[in-house]
């Protein structure tokens, strides 16, 4: 069984990267983007242009933090008060390292805390250790 990314990303250099980096990574999967937290949400609760997707939850959301409209630890705050939501693992991929967003995230609900390295390299690294930690390792069907 396939499984299903949902990358929520608003700066294109970012999303881009991690695309290539889902490439050269032994993580196979389908990815859904979001370019900001409201339309993250639009995707999740299959509203909008996302009413007729096909139902189910993603097995990871992949999660900036600083969006444009909802921001990011206004998605985890909804989904972790949404039963339907809570089982979603959704891992915080950032370039913020203040330690306020860190303890934000994870009081929300995050899984997992990343600041977004700034080498491509070390970029493509740490998105196959998410990718290998949380949709194969610890969610296979």
């Amino acid at each position: 069984m396939s499984k299903h990314l949902l990358i929520v990303e608003d700066n294109d250099q970012d999303l881009e990267l991690a695309r290539v980096a889902l490439e050269l990574s032994d993580v196979r999967c389908e990815v859904s983007v979001a370019r900001d937290g409201q339309e993250a949400l639009d995707f999740l609760y299959r509203r909008g242009c996302y009413a007729g997707r096909p139902e189910g939850q993603p097995d990871l959301v992949l999660l900036d933090l600083n969006m444009p409209r909802v921001n990011g630890h206004q998605v985890l705050c909804t989904m972790h008060g949404d039963q339907a939501l809570q089982g979603v693992p959704v891992v915080v991929f950032t370039t913020s390292n203040l330690p306020e967003d860190r303890a934000a995230s994870v009081a929300c609900g995050a899984v997992d805390y990343v600041v977004k390295p700034g080498a491509f390299e070390a970029f493509v690294a740490t998105i196959n250790r998410l990718g290998r930690r949380w949709l194969t390792l610890e969610h296979s069907a």
